[in-house]
């Protein structure tokens, strides 16, 4: 899945609700043609349509982007190997893996702020 050291080269995620396909487009470095065409080939991808048809990306939208770019770009899957990779029990265990990792990192700025707040 998506290293946090290929996190380093993507600008990061603004605390934001929903994001347009433009703003989704320069946060995950992938033209807007090739997003429509990925919310054709992965099904988890379904952004929000409102008026107009005009998509709107959640956070976990973009998380999910930027792992199909990973898995496309950096380890050379193709559309059908990434498509199969999301849907297997290891992205379970990844998403398993990032959400203790994130606790983690929740705990350790607790500490930070403790210490700074002394």
């Amino acid at each position: 899945m998506l290293e946090p050291s290929q996190n380093d080269e993507l600008p990061p995620i603004p605390g934001k609700r929903y994001f347009t396909i433009g703003e989704v487009s320069t946060l995950c470095e992938v033209k807007p043609h090739v997003l429509r065409y990925w919310e054709q080939e992965f099904p988890q991808l379904k952004p929000v349509k409102r008026r107009g048809n005009r998509r709107y990306y959640q956070r976990q939208d973009v998380i999910l982007i930027r792992q199909i770019r990973g898995l496309l770009y950096e380890h050379g899957f193709t559309i059908g190997g990434a498509r199969q990779r999301l849907t297997s029990d290891d992205a379970k265990e990844d998403v398993t893996q990032y959400k203790l990792l994130v606790k983690q990192m929740i705990s350790e700025l607790e500490d930070v702020l403790r210490v700074l707040k002394a």
